[in-house]
């Protein structure tokens, strides 16, 4: 586990922005099991692509979405262990992979962005996929 003063930040540029966080799989399974919406969870983390991509492309994108999910969660991928784990369960067949990004309708994946997709792609990039995504799934 990374220390939480370390990560706490990292933390931040999710939850400022309106994020919940899940720590734990019973926080995850109460949530998706009958939940009508959307939900996008991002299983967040301190790699560089987590800090230069992904959380500065998800915020990007919830500015200029019109149509945005139901619900923002967060999972902390080296410290929410139990939950980390719980999201990839939902996420399967993909395989573990952080960062990476979840979206769910009515409990059920629709949409995965796996780590590969991500690194070497910039903010903008993975937030304009983002807007396409949340337009398509989120009206």
């Amino acid at each position: 586990m990374y220390p939480e003063e370390l990560i706490a930040p990292m933390r931040a540029e999710l939850t400022n922005v309106g994020f919940q966080e899940f720590r734990t799989s019973q926080e995850v399974d109460e949530h998706l099991k009958d939940h009508k919406g959307t939900t996008f969870i991002v299983i967040n983390s301190v790699c560089g692509c987590a800090a230069g991509a992904a959380r500065p492309g998800v915020r990007y994108a919830l500015e200029q979405s019109e149509n945005k999910p139901d619900v923002l969660a967060t999972v902390f991928a080296g410290n929410d262990a139990e939950a980390v784990s719980k999201v990839r369960q939902h996420h399967l067949p993909y395989p573990p992979s952080s960062p990476s990004m979840a979206l769910f309708k009515d409990g059920e994946l629709v949409h995965f962005i796996e780590r590969h997709h991500i690194e070497g792609r910039s903010a903008k990039m993975i937030g304009d996929h983002l807007v396409e995504v949340f337009e398509h799934f989120c009206k």
